[in-house]
């Protein structure tokens, strides 16, 4: 095919507060939950809710802390990215930078400020700014106060602060997302949602509960988002990639789907308004009772106006599934798939599987698309002049904008494109500098070493000719 895109595209990356702006107690922010997630052996059972870390220690490496220092360098950033034609940028707010504590009753100013910097900035360059609200951080206070997600109360919370930010910012930002990857609270429960799990609980019991008050909370925010302005245009975002059946045994299809279906949970919810009709067999063989209040099931009807979702490997499952044959390269177990390619982080390399979840997912929800993250996570090497020739991430880009045509040809209607981590940043995953997706270079180690300088690598010419020309020139 011709790769073709309509006109008025949406072009750019994204990156995420939590992994790239550091200055962590800079401004009156509270420490976040992602303040507490140590680089390191660590890192994963603080992440899974295993382990508790509500204080950080003098004698461990948190990469948030001062990550990639976007707070003080953002200017500098938005022009790189206004260089490359970005027409689109993502990012998210701190919540704890807007209400450091996350329970008070007025927000921090100098908070608010930074954020009316940062987007104007966008604009000055002509840059649409797509903004999560919650992005893998959280106030810490309403963890060790409330339990986090765990408590009704935390919606109100959580409303004020979006009701703040949909009023502060209106007029500059008019694409928001509510909660980044809202699936990862099944998979990642503190890194995703604030939680933690005592010895004798039902784990599934606290999620699903802590979910039920996230999607509460989304359909609020969504409807607060409506009012305040009818331009604005509010998306749920899922961690995306289908499951494939490892053989056409039935029992292998039945598991596939079944983790289709754990997977689009929550976006069935906030794009159709309801709980699946299978959740309530899978609650009560699970031993899990959701508490609700009158009129919730009313409060869910407020729908989305689009589906957002990060696309970076497709997965494999079977009725013989375990921890022994399964991935750990991700926090989303999978089958090693024999007939694709792997990246170094094992994550599975697979462009025609996002055709296949776009298809998906427009049959399922028939609203407009947004990717929103996808990209490569690769170890770059500077040569002996400085220069970064990552052809690797370029043949990645290309294959996958190629499938996203496709989708697009198929008569999927998507909004625009960011690939993740324009910039190189901390990962979400390893917490590691050296896993590095961006266009642009950033000097720093796994162990916070380095100048912070930026270069522009091989990929940073190539996106912007692949901008400039409404993505018909990806060679």
């Amino acid at each position: 095919m011709t790769t073709k895109f309509p006109a008025g595209f949406l072009w750019g990356g994204a990156l995420a507060a939590n992994q790239a702006e550091g200055a962590w107690r800079e401004g009156g922010k509270g420490p976040a939950t992602v303040d507490m997630i140590p680089h390191g052996k660590d890192r994963l059972a603080v992440k899974l809710g295993q382990q508790k870390r509500f204080s950080w220690r003098e004698d461990e490496f948190y990469p948030s802390h001062e990550a990639i220092d976007f707070y003080h360098r953002y200017k500098e950033d938005i022009a790189l990215m206004a260089e490359m034609g970005f027409t689109v940028f993502r990012t998210s707010i701190a919540w704890s930078r807007i209400y450091p504590q996350g329970d008070e009753l007025t927000p921090n100013e100098a908070g608010i400020a930074f954020y009316r910097d940062l987007f104007s900035e966008c604009k000055k360059h002509h840059i649409e700014p797509l903004v999560t609200l919650c992005h893998f951080d959280m106030p810490m206070h309403l963890v060790k106060e409330y339990g986090s997600w765990r408590s009704r109360k935390t919606i109100d919370f959580f409303t004020r602060y979006a009701r703040t930010c949909f009023e502060a910012f209106d007029g500059l930002v008019k694409y928001w997302l509510t909660f980044n990857e809202i699936n990862i609270l099944l998979h990642s429960p503190f890194s995703g949602a604030g939680l933690v799990f005592e010895q004798h609980e039902n784990p599934q019991q606290i999620k699903y509960q802590a979910a039920h008050h996230e999607l509460i909370a989304s359909a609020l925010a969504t409807k607060i988002a409506h009012e305040i302005n009818p331009q604005n245009q509010v998306g749920c975002m899922l961690a995306g990639g289908n499951f494939y059946p490892y053989s056409c045994k039935p029992e292998d299809v039945w598991a596939a789907l079944e983790k289709d279906r754990e997977n689009l949970f929550f976006i069935d919810v906030q794009a159709r308004g309801a709980y699946p009709a299978w959740t309530r067999r899978m609650f009560r063989e699970q031993g899990i009772t959701i508490e609700t209040l009158p009129g919730d099931d009313d409060i869910l009807k407020e729908t989305v106006d689009f589906v957002s979702f990060s696309y970076y490997a497709s997965r494999c499952a079977s009725a013989e599934m375990n921890n022994d044959n399964t991935s750990a390269a991700n926090v989303v177990k999978s089958l090693k798939n024999p007939w694709i390619k792997a990246s170094e982080w094992g994550w599975g390399i697979d462009p025609l599987g996002l055709r296949i979840t776009m298809n998906m997912m427009y049959d399922r929800y028939q609203k407009p698309l947004f990717l929103v993250e996808n990209g490569l996570g690769a170890k770059d090497e500077p040569d002996a002049s400085g220069n970064i020739d990552d052809d690797y991430r370029i043949s990645y880009l290309r294959e996958h904008i190629r499938a996203l045509a496709e989708a697009i040809d198929d008569g999927v209607p998507v909004i625009g494109y960011t690939s993740w981590g324009c910039i190189d940043l901390v990962s979400a995953s390893t917490g590691e500098m050296s896993k590095r997706y961006g266009f642009i270079y950033v000097d720093r180690d796994d162990r916070g070493k380095g100048t912070l300088a930026r270069s522009r690598k091989k990929s940073f010419w190539w996106y912007k000719k692949v901008i400039a020309s409404n993505g018909a020139d990806l060679n």
